[in-house]
């Protein structure tokens, strides 16, 4: 077993760390780690509202028995040379002075955008671009550190770069829009979206978002050239809002595709992908990549967003666009806590593990 420390555990992301670390195959959570406000306190009373005590416990299961009563530490108190890997769900600000001071001795999987865009770091998506793994260890020889840092994309990157690696694949793209339509999870709790301005109402704007979807899904699909990382050429446009929805991020996806192509062939190419997907076997792969549904309505957050526990991409309306001489149009769902967050960070451990880069 490999021991791990999860940092900054009492949040929304940080608590869905400690429920995919439950009963985990390869990795023990032995500590963890929060703001001074939660520090000396039992997980179950940090995550407690100081005022009216109610449980802010975001996760549709139980806080697992296995810590409740661990003590939250201090992220200064945090030896990283005691662990095998960290995980860490912090804010930028804060990723960019922590997380270098943790990979000089220990490799650090975070879900913060502080590192994303260094030319020796990749973002990875487990079944995606696996090979980009080998730039951690450019990343290890250039800082003269024992670890490294391997950021996950941006939750709303994460089920468009899916969704587009097997027609980039097979039919290559030239152009994509898109308007994603983001859970209120995805803006955590502090600051948070609040109620009074997000009920009966669409926020058009979220800030920077747009800009690290673009970016973000361009360096992903990119190829490695030289210990480095050459982002692909064809465009991405995006407009990101936010919407009443509690879990799972919907996107609406127009691809331009160099050749030609119909619907029926694009779903073929999704489901043989999903079929063959590198990271099968995975303990927290899951049994399907992506599922592509006939079926219009579909997918709908409230009834999509958990299959198979939150690791699938669910596609629909997948159709022929008519403003592209070749192209397709379709709707997907990403849960953006669960594959785009905490346990895609915790897949992402297992295939580095298996690959003998932890």
């Amino acid at each position: 077993m490999l021991k791990v420390a999860v940092i900054g555990a009492t949040g929304a992301v940080g608590q869905e760390f400690v429920v995919a670390l439950n009963k985990h195959k390869w990795f023990e959570l032995r500590q963890i780690a929060a703001s001074e406000r939660s520090a000396g306190k039992k997980y179950v009373d940090a995550i407690r509202d100081p005022n009216s005590g109610i449980l802010r416990w975001h996760n549709r299961e139980e806080v697992p028995e296995y810590v409740r009563n661990m003590i939250v530490s201090k992220v200064q108190d945090i030896k990283p040379e005691n662990f095998d890997l960290i995980f860490t769900a912090l804010e930028s600000d804060d990723a960019q002075t922590i997380e270098p001071k943790f990979a000089k001795s220990t490799p650090v999987i975070s879900t913060a955008a502080a590192f994303r865009y260094e030319n020796d770091v990749p973002i990875l998506i487990p079944g995606i671009n696996d090979n980009h793994a080998e730039l951690l260890n450019v990343q290890r020889k250039n800082r003269g550190w024992k670890g490294f840092i391997a950021p996950l994309p941006n939750c709303t990157t994460t089920g468009m770069a899916i969704t587009l690696k097997p027609i980039q694949d097979k039919f290559g793209i030239e152009k994509v829009f898109m308007t994603s339509m983001q859970a209120l999870s995805g803006a955590g709790r502090s600051p948070g979206v609040i109620a009074l301005d997000i009920m009966d109402n669409v926020i058009p704007y979220i800030p920077k978002e747009e800009e690290k979807v673009q970016v973000e899904t361009k360096k992903i699909l990119g190829t490695m050239n030289a210990g480095t990382i050459k982002s692909t050429s064809f465009k991405v446009s995006c407009t990101c809002t936010r919407v009443p929805v509690l879990d799972g991020h919907t996107e609406t996806v127009f691809v331009e595709t160099k050749s030609a192509t119909e619907a029926e062939d694009v779903k073929k190419e999704m489901l043989k992908f999903s079929k063959n997907v590198t990271i099968k076997g995975l303990p927290t792969a899951p049994k399907d990549y992506i599922i592509v549904h006939d079926d219009p309505t579909r997918p709908q957050p409230r009834i999509d967003r958990e299959i198979n526990d939150g690791m699938t991409t669910v596609v629909g309306r997948l159709r022929k666009d008519t403003a592209f001489d070749n192209g397709v149009k379709y709707v997907l769902l990403s849960h953006n806590e669960k594959m785009g967050s905490a346990k895609g960070a915790v897949l992402l451990a297992e295939l580095l593990k298996d690959r003998n880069i932890l």
